[in-house]
């Protein structure tokens, strides 16, 4: 496997002997060839409904504040990829920093995985109306009245900021929204501009559509092969404002297990797949993963283990990496 710390060691030796990922103006057009498909681990640190089981949708209201198991497999996810040498991603979301103890988190910091941010209820940024922001506030609406939505989302995303200083001492590592969209941030030029003033340089937003079949079956060959067109559209690009889109790789674990209701088999299947087309290409691959999900259907971390191990067996064809890493290799000044 090929390290973080050498991959951004080879990568100025690359530059001067080919042109690394640059940045396309549109989300019509795609950047240059790379020397190496770039593969990132991402797990975004929230409750998810319906785990650990189908009836649990109170996690609607408290997403952020994660059980003991969840905590324990991010820890778990963590020390195994880092022992295989590479690195994990992981989006917070802020409410988990009102527990007592990080300690499970502050090993992961200490271990050289970075942390984004993820807002502080996991809140839908694209909202427009006080009742689509969060669960939450339809609950308790006194928590947020008087205020505009873009206010409240502005709100949960510096307060994430401030929470992840305080408590872990770092500023975050990114910004990824809660849920993807399948045109990321190109509607919500407001959005892009509000995610620059916070200090954002990229954001993590786009999930583009696929296919996933009849809920409870096997996918298909045509169900594989629209997670793979979909893989084509989950490539970075800028947008108009200059905010870097990094965007989420189908099949998500949410995806698959929720709305698909597949096995675990079929999901390693989608992800083999999605990996081996990352490679062949030598395009950007950004597994989106939740522990609260992976730890009731991926108890022995095979998915993390296929990727990491995927990714060792093409020796300089691929490199796990962080979505910083990737945005500094692929942004290139037009």
């Amino acid at each position: 496997m090929i390290s973080r710390r050498r991959f951004l060691a080879g990568s100025a030796a690359l530059a001067s002997l080919r042109p690394s990922l640059a940045w396309a103006r549109s989300t019509d057009a795609r950047p240059t060839e790379t020397t190496q498909a770039l593969i990132s681990i991402t797990l975004d640190l929230e409750m998810s409904r319906n785990f650990p089981t189908w009836d649990q949708t109170h996690w609607d209201y408290e997403k952020g504040n994660l059980d003991a198991d969840t905590k324990k497999y991010a820890l778990q996810a963590a020390r195994r990829v880092k022992e295989k040498g590479g690195i994990v991603h992981f989006f917070a979301v802020g409410r988990v920093f009102e527990q007592e103890s990080i300690d499970w988190l502050e090993e992961i910091v200490k271990t050289g995985h970075p942390v984004g941010n993820h807002t502080y209820d996991h809140v839908n940024v694209k909202a427009q109306e006080a009742n689509d922001i969060q669960f939450r506030f339809q609950r308790a609406p006194w928590l947020i009245q008087g205020k505009k939505p873009l206010e409240v989302i502005a709100e949960n995303i510096r307060m994430t900021n401030l929470a992840l200083k305080a408590r872990l001492g770092i500023e975050p590592a990114g910004f990824r929204t809660p849920g993807g969209f399948p045109n990321g941030l190109e509607d919500r030029v407001d959005i892009q501009k509000l995610l620059l003033d916070l200090g954002f340089s990229w954001v993590s937003s786009k999930y583009p559509t696929h296919s996933t079949g009849s809920p409870g079956q096997e996918p298909s060959d045509e169900v594989l092969e629209s997670i793979l067109k979909a893989q084509e559209l989950a490539q970075p690009f800028a947008y108009s404002t200059g905010l870097l889109e990094i965007p989420m790789s189908p099949i998500s674990d949410v995806t698959a297990f929720r709305s698909g209701r597949w096995s675990l088999h079929s999901f390693l299947k989608a992800v083999e797949k999605a990996l081996d087309r990352a490679v062949e290409r030598r395009a950007v691959f950004d597994f989106l993963g939740h522990p609260s999900c992976l730890l009731v259907m991926d108890p022995e971390f095979r998915t993390i283990d296929l990727i990491c191990d995927k990714v060792r067996n093409c020796g300089n064809r691929a490199a796990i990496v962080d979505l910083q890493d990737i945005a500094r290799s692929a942004r290139r000044t037009p």
